[in-house]
């Protein structure tokens, strides 16, 4: 069996270690589509992967990465044939299946879908699961009946992928967008991508009341903890948010009030297992809807061996965008 390059997480006696090296095809775990891939991306749970402070890794080796892009090199899958351009997102890859911060990648083919028309593989990752995230929010909150017509919502974590991609598909839906943010620096950068205003992080980012003055119709949320709790008590009365990270806390300090007292309502976004037709409309609206200039204008390349130290760039909130990873 032939070897090819990979960024290989492992664990010993004295912790884990990370390093870039050769990994044996023969060490694939099982499935139905074996996949050369060309590029990957850079998520928040991919630094908690490579840097280990938390415990995303299930099993060692790993190989890290959630989102990969690559072309098919063999299927025993019916909707898959050799030379098939895929996308993948989720399903434990990274954490218990060996994910795509590699040359090659074997898992289901039920797990993949068809890159979409009109994207490269490369721009497939510049979105990755944070744009792919973003737009499973801003569907759920469209199936609720939340419309730009109710009034602003709310972007919090903005300089991050999550944050950036919600800003630049809900400016193109119509939406009023505030982004919340504690980099100042970025307001011109998030602007452009189409906030109409920039609210400082530390607004949120304190103890709050169960209720406090309304604000906004809606809101989508990456950083959870006092944030997402700040972001409930000001919600509109019949207003939603849609809750997809952790960024800033697992915890969640705030009451029932919005919930009984402004019938708000907290809509979970789950990326890792949701269902392939939702997947398909997924990527089917944002390769419609994103403009590529603005996926261009928050994106940075990496190659494969500057993917390690990303990692802690990312939980240290000095990533800005999206970052896609070329593999080769």
């Amino acid at each position: 069996m032939s070897t090819f390059r990979a960024v290989v997480i492992d664990r010993d006696g004295n912790g884990q270690s990370v390093s870039l090296k050769n990994f044996s095809e023969a060490e694939l775990m099982d499935g139905d589509v074996t996949l050369r891939v060309t590029h990957s991306t850079l998520n928040y749970k991919d630094g908690l992967a490579l840097t280990g402070k938390a415990p995303v890794v299930r099993r060692f080796p790993m190989i890290p990465g959630v989102d990969g892009a690559g072309v098919v090199e063999a299927s025993n899958h019916p909707d898959f044939q050799v030379g098939d351009r895929v996308v993948l997102n989720g399903w434990g890859t990274g954490e218990t299946h060996l994910g795509s911060y590699a040359e090659k990648a074997r898992v289901s083919g039920d797990w993949l879908v068809p890159l979409p028309r009109g994207m490269t593989p490369a721009q497939s990752m510049a979105v990755g699961t944070a744009g792919y995230t973003a737009m499973l929010a801003l569907l759920a909150l469209e199936r609720y009946g939340c419309t730009p017509a109710d009034g602003p919502i709310l972007v919090t974590g903005a300089s991050g992928g999550v944050g950036s991609m919600s800003i630049a598909l809900l400016a193109k839906a119509g939406w009023h967008v505030v982004a919340s943010t504690g980099r100042p620096a970025e307001s011109a950068y998030l602007k452009d991508l189409g906030a109409a205003e920039i609210v400082d992080r530390t607004e949120l980012s304190g103890p709050g009341k169960p209720l406090a003055k309304e604000r906004w119709a809606a809101g989508i949320d990456s950083v959870g903890s006092t944030t997402l709790a700040n972001l409930l008590s000001h919600t509109h009365y019949g207003g939603a948010v849609a809750a997809c990270g952790l960024a800033g806390g697992m915890d969640l300090p705030t009451s029932v009030a919005p919930f009984i007292l402004r019938n708000v309502a907290l809509l979970g976004i789950d990326s890792v297992r949701a269902q392939k037709a939702l997947r398909l409309q997924a990527w089917d609206r944002i390769a419609r809807d994103l403009d590529r200039d603005k996926l261009a204008a928050m994106s940075t390349t990496i190659p494969l061996a500057d993917v390690i130290s990303a990692g802690a760039d990312i939980l240290a909130g000095k990533v800005r965008g999206r970052l896609v990873v070329e593999i080769g």
